[in-house]
């Protein structure tokens, strides 16, 4: 069994609890089959950020529900193949439940790895690049142990009812809820696009770079030998990448064919 395993999965930008429990569950079902679909040649699998659209891990007590899909991942980890998961800026409040529990690998930065001598430069894509100050500003806020010690004293009921209240009229919530995509790929206007040219002139062994948060499904080239690839989602998208050791190919669960690179 161990032999087949032979392919590197990337997926990213869930949101799971919003726009309603209801329409969560339909993805997160979705998420659970994708997940058993390739347990049979995964070598690892990589969900790049935002797993859920909230998450505050309080001493005794994690948000109700989802488990079906952290089920799913006990038995991929139990059966040996490493699920990663990359906190986003909607589940950074994540500590160690997931990883002693479920056997997630957690990362909260990015991560840089090799792959079949291919260099891969990894990581959720939030606060990277240029511009977004008013978000890396609430970012630290978010960061900062202080601040997470003090929502901690609210009761489980209240902090995680005010925190899914938000998510749940969020830009997110509202897509997720009309079933409809409305952001725009104008990549020369991509911040991820600018980051990730300017790290390859840092680093020019990087071969790929795979991001999520944007939320667009969409590949380029930045060099005849590197690749940037942003993931799309898995609210409206349903899109996940997968490198079979040669080559990365970004592809749709739901039309289980290759996504039309640019």
């Amino acid at each position: 069994m161990a032999n087949n395993r032979s392919h590197i999965y990337f997926a990213s930008d869930f949101h799971l609890g919003v726009p309603n429990p209801e329409q969560s569950l339909i993805r997160e079902k979705k998420l659970v089959q994708w997940l058993g679909s390739i347990r049979h040649n995964a070598r690892e699998i990589y969900l790049m950020g935002d797993l859920f659209d909230f998450w505050f891990e309080y001493k005794t007590a994690v948000p109700k529900g989802y488990t079906r899909l952290l089920g799913m991942i006990a038995s991929l980890t139990d059966s040996g193949i490493p699920v990663h998961v990359f906190l986003g800026n909607h589940d950074i409040w994540a500590f160690d439940y997931l990883q002693k529990e479920v056997g997630m690998i957690l990362h909260r930065k990015a991560l840089v790895c090799k792959f079949d001598e291919n260099t891969f430069f990894l990581a959720h894509g939030d606060g990277l690049g240029p511009g977004d100050t008013g978000y890396k500003l609430i970012k630290k806020v978010f960061e900062n142990r202080l601040n997470q010690w003090l929502f901690r004293w609210l009761h489980p009921d209240l902090g995680t009812r005010l925190g899914l209240y938000f998510s749940r009229k969020s830009r997110i919530a509202n897509i997720a809820r009309e079933q409809k995509n409305d952001f725009k790929v104008e990549i020369e206007n991509e911040m991820l696009y600018h980051y990730a040219k300017r790290k390859l002139e840092q680093q020019p062994a990087i071969n790929y770079f795979v991001f999520g948060h944007r939320h667009i499904p969409i590949q380029v080239s930045l060099s005849e030998s590197c690749q940037l690839t942003i993931l799309g989602d898995w609210v409206t998208h349903f899109t996940y990448a997968v490198f079979d050791g040669e080559r990365l190919e970004l592809r749709s669960f739901l039309l289980d064919e290759p996504v039309k690179s640019s």
